[in-house]
């Protein structure tokens, strides 16, 4: 998916950008990127971290950089931040989001003739880049954000840096957050909270959705007010978010403790032992077992300093490789033992089956699974939500095409947990998987745990409500 951060001050930024930006490594691993406005002009640096941390690609370049204004991204997708040269004046841009209309976008980029892209590896446009030529038909910022705002399908939400300050703008439903901090002398703009205590900011306010503001060294300017409807991505409260963070008023981790807590209140299959798939089932696992009584141990143990996240590479042999070599079973836990594990989700299900293998071989007498969340059935359209090229990837949506023998869209019965389809595919979920049960997260268990209304929050990959 990728993240970002932004900052102003009346001293030079470079230091808060850069750990700042290094606070949402857990967001991406393609691309990182740093733009400071030096009071000439933005400088930039663009480095692939598929293989290497942020930090360690861009401690040399923290040395040549000064300015007082500057924006970072951690980017799953494309190049970032992008310099642009227009009427507007030079700036830098870093977006986040998904752009669903891209193919009519860019036709309708050519039909002003004096437009043109650069190309990404590939042939494909950078959606950055278009989305700047669309704010470049603007008279100011503001109206620019607003016309490429007004012009998207999905989700975009974007930091801006010009010479007038850093400009962050939400996506028009508040599908990804903005959040707003303030220390003395600087104002800061992130995705996550969790980015600010460490570097000394007290949290100000979150962006609402389709509010842009403008940040300078003096204060937060609104030049567009937020909207009444948001549709925040649930997901980021089950798995994207870090623990430390808040999004509209709801920290992560005590999302997650509820949310375990609810999927045990439903549950009474006996077990020896509750255990979290590192690293963002164990906040559920905790909830979970806390709420059943049932003891809280770590049969796997995370090896993180060399190995990135499984959830990102480009084909599925390599997350494979990465989940199997960074978590490490530890055979006095699990040999004769009734497993319980909870898990964030289950998305394509291959790097699951072959963990639950490994627990059976480790001598493990029973292992049950219990998600955090609903079974995906519907791949996302608002974020870049998982390198699957296909919702026919998803584990449910692929036991759905074999209990239907179509590829059609799924019948509303298979969300519902109470139905017959329902049953049937989760049991065939569980079949392919190697479990001896498996027990899905209620929706309606999971908003509540989240604590917000649900017309709020996004649900589409679970239910198809948009």
């Amino acid at each position: 998916m990728g993240g970002y951060f932004g900052v102003v001050s009346r001293d030079d930024c470079v230091a808060d950008l850069f750990y700042g930006t290094d606070y949402h490594s857990h967001l991406g691993t393609h691309r990182g990127g740093l733009a400071v406005h030096n009071g000439a002009g933005c400088e930039r640096y663009i480095h692939d971290i598929t293989n290497a941390q942020f930090r360690t690609k861009f401690e040399q370049d923290v040395l040549k950089l000064k300015g007082r204004m500057g924006i970072g991204v951690i980017s799953d997708t494309d190049d970032q931040p992008l310099t642009i040269g227009s009427h507007l004046g030079h700036y830098a841009i870093v977006t986040v989001g998904r752009i669903g209309n891209m193919s009519e976008l860019v036709r309708q980029a050519y039909g002003l003739r004096s437009a043109h892209f650069s190309e990404m590896s590939g042939g494909g446009i950078n959606p950055t880049e278009l989305v700047a030529l669309f704010i470049n038909q603007g008279a100011t910022f503001a109206e620019g954000i607003e016309i490429a705002q007004n012009a998207i399908s999905g989700s975009c939400s974007l930091l801006l840096l010009s010479d007038k300050g850093v400009y962050a703008a939400r996506d028009k439903l508040g599908r990804t957050p903005i959040v707003l901090g303030r220390k003395d002398g600087a104002y800061a703009a992130t995705m996550e909270s969790a980015a600010f205590p460490n570097l000394g900011y007290e949290t100000l306010r979150e962006l609402g959705p389709g509010e842009v503001v403008r940040l300078t060294p003096e204060g937060v300017e609104t030049l567009a007010l937020p909207q009444s409807r948001c549709q925040m991505c649930a997901f980021f409260w089950v798995y994207y978010g870090y623990p430390a963070s808040t999004y509209e008023g709801v920290n992560t981790e005590e999302s997650r403790y509820r949310s375990g807590a609810a999927l045990a209140r439903r549950d009474t299959t006996p077990v020896d032992v509750v255990a979290g798939i590192p690293d963002s089932g164990t906040g559920h696992a905790m909830g979970y077992a806390r709420q059943r009584g049932v003891p809280f141990e770590r049969p796997f143990v995370k090896y993180t300093p060399t190995w990135s996240r499984s959830f990102m590479p480009q084909d599925q042999p390599t997350r494979d490789l990465i989940a199997r070599m960074k978590i490490i079973p530890i055979k006095e836990l699990i040999q004769g033992r009734r497993l319980l594990f909870c898990e964030d989700s289950i998305v394509r299900g291959t790097q699951l089956r072959d963990t639950v293998r490994r627990l059976f071989d480790y001598g493990a007498k029973e292992v049950h699974m219990r998600p955090a969340c609903p079974p995906l059935i519907h791949g996302c359209k608002f974020l870049n939500f998982s390198r699957s090229k296909s919702e026919l990837d998803l584990a449910g949506r692929r036991a759905i095409r074999e209990m239907e023998g179509q590829d059609g869209p799924p019948p509303p019965e298979y969300a519902e947990p109470g139905s017959e389809q329902h049953r049937a595919m989760v049991e065939r979920i569980r079949h392919r998987l190697g479990l001896t049960t498996l027990l899905y997260q209620r929706l309606d268990d999971l908003v509540r745990a989240i604590g917000l209304p649900k017309e709020r929050l996004c649900t589409y990959c679970w239910d198809g409500q948009e």
